[in-house]
């Protein structure tokens, strides 16, 4: 039982000097005079105004420049490969003519040689 007045003695003791002591050290504060509260709120305020009107000119900006740069480029890659993908036709298409030319040739001499082509063939 002792132990215990004496932990609530403690507990009260360090209640009453925590007390003591906020008081203490609220006594050391400097505390701003009303010109002072209002010339550092005046700043504060000020500094955040800049502050967001930068913020919106930078976002306004970056987002003009991805809005009609990246589209630029977008239609520079897909127009480009279009256009490689016309010339990679136009190739296969020239390269489809000259083996047909060449298979027709084939065909005419080997024709020529009594060799059975399914041209030269005659249904029996």
């Amino acid at each position: 039982m002792a132990k215990k007045e004496t932990n609530k003695k403690e507990v009260n003791k360090n209640k009453k000097s925590f007390s003591k002591d906020f008081k203490a050290e609220l006594k050391k504060v400097i505390w701003p005079t009303p010109k002072q509260l209002v010339n550092n709120t005046v700043a504060v305020v000020t500094i955040v105004l800049i502050t967001a009107a930068i913020v919106f000119v930078l976002d306004v900006v970056f987002e003009s420049m991805n809005k009609y740069g990246v589209n630029k480029i977008k239609e520079a890659i897909v127009t480009e490969q279009q256009d490689t993908s016309n010339e990679e036709n136009n190739q296969a298409e020239e390269n489809n003519a000259e083996v047909d030319e060449t298979e027709d040739a084939v065909v005419e001499d080997n024709a020529g040689e009594g060799e059975t082509t399914p041209e030269n063939t005659t249904a029996e």
